[in-house]
């Protein structure tokens, strides 16, 4: 599929003349800078060094204090308190920070992740049920909620005040909670609105420590959970989300828990000398990334939900027993191996279908039904078509006679918005401008697809439905050395609103040593037409297709990440190349 390759361009000569005088940077380094919104030495020294101290006081989000005082209330009088969560990463990770930090405060404490089938998304009225049957007067609603207002209103109803703890978008009417804390409420004048789920349970965490004078320090040990979360759900990893990403990831690095070194064990970037040694005998292959996090360990957490019960997540992230750990591990594992074979399969029959059927080619939008497919991978599935056929889609099967299913989007395309006009046939709806969960009635399956493509259609840009790489900026071969890829390496840890700087050279030119590697990579050396004495390494993956152009000698543009090759105890710089697009094409 052909790309649109954006170059950022410079924007405010002043402001990057003025700030690469103060920093001592090139003009090209300032410009990534600015690009990531640094416009002053402070921002700098806070985006280069990240200090847990700046980040914001927990009392400026609304409700705070007034959810403080509850449970400090709860702890004194010994109530019994529920900490509920989604099943998803983000869930079961808030689940695992929360409980584990006000365990050591009181034993009158238990955590509820629900039922993906029997239950589904947010606050379940069998979990308020099973709150009331076993004493519970307050429940902890961690990355959800914020939508449940028939399940609060029954949690009321039994006297069981709830404390909602989210991060997605409120509706216009907040539900009967006792206190709601979600920075994207309209009245909510925290400083920092794209906190995780986790993130906003960290918060109330540090709210209560900050409370009872425990030192910020003595939370650091948390902050992997929610580098985990940070990872996992795809939030922007800028402000307060990046400072906790950098600690999260240093933490996991140098002291992993043996959750998450059970996990990572499974891909082989660690390597255990000893099963049932500490973590300090662990030995890393290499240094672990936000990457690792979203590709190793999060869809095994996640398939604990689709597949089988996302408690088993929360266990594994809460208990220190070894031989729990790798009994849960394994079966997370064997899970995980399970999703990926249904996710395969599933994708093709829903790739068959469109292709098969004329009417998917004219339309802007997919939205594919089959009532044999897993409520439990149809958001996986919806990712890959867009990634396949790069239009925003919509995966559903049936479940318990009702229409269920994932959505997503395509960059620049508020999924949410969209669905939230088809309301009138739906049942409930929730989630992000690029994802979202539904359900309809079966009656109302076919006026929605079509009311659904209708807004696609009368609101998307034709541009949005061509993908597009945006590149940093353009570069000769030659500017590339060690001292740029060590100063690029201090921008990680990567993620949405601050990506691996993508760079872009023209015409260039393959020196004749290329070949396809693996099943259809090229790995090739590179020089530029108009400086033939400089040349670099790269590596192209599922890039094959062009092959024989290249291997003929014609000139090409490149857009490209700067990477370190490490192969038999060396190390050399490589272009990985993302794209190729040829000067005659």
């Amino acid at each position: 599929m052909q790309k649109r390759w954006e170059v950022h361009s410079i924007t405010d000569k002043e402001l990057i003349n003025r700030l690469s005088e103060e920093l001592g940077t090139s003009e090209m380094l300032t410009n990534l800078l600015v690009q990531r919104g640094i416009k002053t030495y402070e921002d700098a020294r806070s985006f280069f060094k990240p200090n847990l101290q700046d980040i914001h006081n927990p009392y400026l989000m609304q409700d705070m204090k007034k959810s403080v005082e509850r449970i400090e209330q709860a702890i004194i009088n010994r109530e019994k308190i529920l900490i509920f969560g989604d099943y998803d990463v983000d869930g079961t990770s808030a689940v695992a920070l929360v409980y584990s930090f006000l365990k050591n405060m009181t034993d009158n404490i238990e955590y509820y992740v629900p039922d993906r089938y029997t239950e589904g998304y947010g606050i379940s009225i069998q979990s308020v049920e099973y709150a009331k049957e076993h004493n519970f007067s307050l429940i902890i609603a961690l990355d959800c909620g914020i939508r449940c207002h028939c399940e609060i209103d029954l949690a009321v109803q039994y006297s069981i005040d709830v404390i909602v703890c989210d991060h997605h978008l409120p509706d216009k009417t907040l539900p009967n909670a006792y206190a709601v804390l979600d920075p994207k409420r309209t009245d909510c004048h925290y400083p920092y609105k794209e906190l995780s789920g986790c993130g906003v349970g960290f918060k109330l965490v540090q709210a209560i420590a900050q409370n009872k004078n425990i030192p910020l320090k003595e939370l650091g040990q948390y902050l992997d959970l929610l580098a985990l979360s940070i990872a996992s759900d795809i939030v922007p990893i800028t402000g307060e989300n990046r400072i906790f990403a950098y600690w999260g990831l240093r933490l996991i690095n140098e002291r992993p828990r043996l959750a998450i070194e059970s996990l990572l064990a499974y891909n082989k970037i660690i390597r255990k000398i000893n099963e049932k040694l500490p973590p300090k005998n662990t030995v890393f292959v290499r240094k672990i990334t936000i990457r690792d996090l979203v590709f190793t360990i999060g869809p095994r957490i996640n398939a604990a939900g689709r597949m089988d019960m996302g408690r088993n997540s929360a266990n594994l992230l809460i208990t220190n027993d070894i031989n729990e750990i790798t009994a849960l591990g394994e079966r997370i594992d064997a899970h995980n191996n399970k999703r990926k074979e249904l996710d395969a399969k599933t994708t093709d029959d829903a790739i068959s279908m469109i292709s098969s059927e004329l009417e998917f080619k004219t339309k802007k939008s997919l939205a594919v039904y089959n009532s044999s497919w897993s409520k439990g991978i149809v958001g996986i599935v919806a990712s890959r078509l867009v990634e396949h056929f790069y239009k925003p889609s919509i995966v559903l099967t049936l479940f318990d006679n009702m229409i269920t299913g994932s959505a997503r989007s395509v960059k620049g395309f508020d999924i949410h918005t969209a669905l939230s006009q088809c309301k009138d046939l739906l049942e409930r709806f929730g989630g992000h401008a690029f994802a979202a969960g539904l359900s309809l009635k079966p009656e109302n399956l076919t006026a929605f697809i079509e009311k659904f493509e209708q807004i696609v259609t009368s609101t998307i840009p034709e541009n949005l439905l061509v993908p597009s790489i945006e590149i940093d900026a353009e570069i000769a071969l030659n500017q590339i050395d060690t001292n740029l890829f060590n100063v690029l390496k201090n921008f990680s840890p990567f993620g949405p609103e601050n990506l691996q700087p993508l760079f872009m050279t023209k015409n260039v030119i393959c020196m004749g040593d290329v070949r396809i590697v693996g099943e259809n990579h090229l790995k090739l050396s590179l020089f530029q037409a108009n400086n033939r004495s400089y040349f670099i390494d790269a590596i192209a993956f599922d890039l094959g297709q062009y092959y024989e152009r290249i291997a003929k000698g014609e000139p090409f543009h490149i857009c490209y990440h700067i990477d370190i090759n490490e192969w038999q105890g060396k190390s050399s710089l490589q272009l990985n190349i993302k794209d190729i697009k040829f000067l005659n094409a």
